[in-house]
């Protein structure tokens, strides 16, 4: 049985994403599980090759299983989510101090971010799996989620501006990772911007892509079952590419844990904040 052009697309997710899947494992034994969000980065690799897993064999089961599809689809919409906790934890990364010393005022700010994003999360598998159920209530659910995704995107760009108002202070590979966040910021919004697109595209969800469900919505070409390959393509699978590549790179090559100043040294020995 050939796959349809969703099932290819997804076969290629998961060719992409495992040697990911090993690299960022990697890394985020080399700074931490719990620190600097790169546990965050093995989720979406996780996430995208589950995914991509799941619609693959959605299309060799028959009869049709909508488990099957329901599992892909909502894996598919929520991989945004690690991608802006990822994002959301570097930032907060880049603001440390070199003494370590947590700031209650910006733990605060990054908790309720992450708060923020479980509840986006939450609300938009909430609704895609009570899409045949209960339509209106579950559009306005995976709505809701998105608009969460998207507010959370533009606090992340807020933080961003003002880190490189104080850049003058942050510490020297910190800087860097910046400039790498900076890079990625355009590719996040691309992907953002898509979530929300297809999110409004359409009331309801359906999980078939043989679906001949008729839309005439301006937006048609966005929804992720039925749109046009071709945007889903640029806007999805390559953006969250770009980011991808883009942190592992400046995991794998700069040596943060070096910017924090060895006991017994003075200021003038340990220039930390020299570019």
């Amino acid at each position: 049985m050939a796959l349809s052009t969703q099932g290819i697309l997804a076969a290629v997710t998961i060719v992409m994403y495992i040697p990911f899947l090993f690299t960022s494992f990697k890394v985020a034994r080399k700074y931490g599980i719990w620190r600097g969000g790169w546990t965050s980065l093995l989720v979406f690799c996780i996430a995208r090759v589950s995914a991509g897993s799941f619609l693959v064999a959605a299309e060799f089961v028959k009869p049709a299983n909508t488990g099957l599809y329901t599992a892909g689809y909502i894996l598919e919409v929520i991989a945004l989510s690690p991608l802006l906790l990822c994002t959301s934890s570097l930032l907060r990364t880049i603001s440390e101090e070199p003494d370590d010393k947590p700031d209650n005022t910006d733990n605060t700010i990054f908790l309720f971010l992450q708060l923020s994003n479980t509840a986006g999360v939450l609300l938009t598998v909430i609704g895609i799996s009570n899409a045949t159920r209960s339509s209106a209530s579950a559009s306005t659910m995976r709505k809701a989620g998105f608009l969460i995704f998207s507010v959370l995107y533009v606090a992340l760009v807020g933080i961003w501006i003002f880190l490189w108002t104080k850049v003058r202070l942050v510490m020297k590979y910190r800087k860097r990772l910046l400039k790498a966040v900076s890079i990625a910021l355009p590719f996040l919004a691309i992907r953002t911007v898509y979530g929300v697109l297809s999110t409004i595209s359409t009331s309801t969800f359906t999980f078939s892509t043989n679906s001949s469900e008729p839309s005439t919505s301006d937006l048609a070409e966005f929804n992720l079952v039925t749109g046009e390959w071709q945007i889903y393509l640029v806007m999805v699978m390559l953006a969250e590419y770009a980011i991808v590549i883009i942190y592992t790179v400046a995991a794998l090559v700069l040596p943060l844990n070096d910017d924090y100043k060895p006991p017994g040294l003075n200021e003038d020995e340990f220039p930390l904040n020299r570019t």
